[in-house]
């Protein structure tokens, strides 16, 4: 069969010859996925139709990663109270119960501003800052030093939102020039700072807890909502990272942001209630801390995913490990616990990614998976890159065809 090149006319077999695939019936194509249908009249606000994985979250991943971290949990309770029941009874477990509330403060925070991807560096700071703010203002009472000390935490958390989605740069970034201007103030104080007034969180030791607990559980569950959880997580990069979200995902996202803060100067508060002095600490610690627990608790480090009991469950863990040490004696640094935390919830975010993203629907596996088999050369039809073509033709097949030139025909005029 002749193929008319442009220039000459070239037959099946020789040298050059390339023909064309006839798009019309070639099953290579695959079909095409059909069009989804909207769910409602806010999908273009909380969801992204145009970017993002299309789908609901699988949650089973979380919630089997949920059941290890309450077993976990289980366990490590137990080992504790059969080898240094002191640690974990009286007014040891009552100081226990409020530093992991003070911890799952700071963690429901990291977990908020990951959630919204723009994790939140100042944390530590802040909290370490808004203790040493109460020791000193400790006299005047928890109601009248608390809501000033909260304030100024917030006013640090909307400039950094102010940065973060303004400029749409990296959270970390913003954060962490935050969280060293706050550094700047904590190292003017030299000396560690006696806490003032008489304010003991012990005394109430389970409403804290519990209160954090009622709060993160909450704003978990209500994340696990398709639109709200996408909503949240809007401000996730799916493709140009420089690209502006949107006002509804930077208005969620700043307010992440500050809500994070806000929540850290509340724990900062409950740390200096449990100490009779504060020392003026960098914070960096306790925002590594922080971060472990979140991302061990199920939250994704890229933003949008996470569990809804992963954060509490994860806190007790992390809390219990450290009054362990303490008891046993290991002599652990809060920076060794929080790089370990970290690094182990790196490896829970890499397990959420991979089992929690969308399941694709059978027309879109079968677009998907018969799209990878179509041509795909670089060059086009007269370069000399072939991609997934072979680089021979074919092997023809030997025919005993009779000589034209031996033909009667040609010998007809004669």
């Amino acid at each position: 069969m002749p193929y008319d090149d442009g220039d000459n006319t070239r037959f099946r077999g020789e040298p050059g010859f390339r023909e064309e695939p006839d798009f019309r019936t070639s099953t290579s194509t695959g079909s095409i996925p059909p069009v989804r249908a909207s769910s409602g009249p806010l999908d273009d606000i909380f969801e992204d139709p145009t970017h993002g994985d299309p789908g609901r979250d699988r949650m089973a991943v979380h919630f089997a990663w949920e059941a290890i971290l309450l077993i976990g949990a289980g366990v490590l309770g137990f080992l504790i109270y059969s080898q240094h029941k002191s640690a974990v009874t009286g007014q040891n477990l009552r100081e226990l119960v409020v530093f992991a509330a003070a911890l799952g403060l700071l963690a429901f925070g990291a977990a908020a501003s990951l959630r919204a991807a723009a994790p939140n560096l100042a944390i530590g700071p802040v909290a370490v800052a808004a203790a040493m703010s109460f020791a000193e203002k400790g006299n005047a009472g928890v109601s009248s030093a608390g809501p000033k000390i909260v304030g100024l935490a917030a006013l640090v958390g909307l400039v950094i939102a102010v940065l973060v989605v303004g400029f749409q740069v990296p959270g970390w970034a913003a954060s962490l020039a935050g969280a060293l201007v706050v550094i700047v103030w904590i190292q003017k104080h030299a000396a560690p700072i006696t806490v003032a007034g008489e304010f003991d969180p012990t005394d109430r030791s389970w409403y804290y807890f519990g209160g954090f607990a009622a709060a993160s559980i909450l704003g978990a569950a209500l994340c696990a909502i398709r639109p709200l959880r996408r909503g949240v997580g809007r401000f996730r990069p799916v493709g140009d990272p420089a690209a502006r979200r949107g006002f509804f995902a930077a208005l969620v996202t700043g307010v992440a942001v500050v809500s994070s803060t806000v929540l850290a100067a509340v724990a900062g508060i409950l740390i200096a209630g449990l100490n009779s002095s504060v020392q003026p600490d960098l914070g960096m610690e306790w925002t590594g801390l922080a971060i472990g627990v979140a991302l061990v608790g199920g939250v994704s480090a890229f933003g949008r995913r996470g569990g809804v009991f992963g954060t509490v469950l994860a806190t007790i863990v992390v809390s219990l490990i450290i009054r362990f040490g303490e008891a046993a004696d290991w002599r652990l640094s809060p920076y060794a616990v929080g790089a370990v935390t970290i690094a182990a919830g790196l490896v829970v975010t890499r397990l959420v990614e991979t089992f929690g993203k969308p399941l694709l629907t059978p027309d879109e596996e079968t677009w998907t998976s018969e799209s990878t088999s179509t041509w795909t050369g670089g060059t086009g039809w007269g370069g000399a890159d072939t991609g997934s073509w072979s680089a021979s033709l074919p092997t023809q097949p030997t025919v005993n065809r009779p000589d034209p030139w031996q033909d009667d025909r040609w010998g007809a005029g004669r």
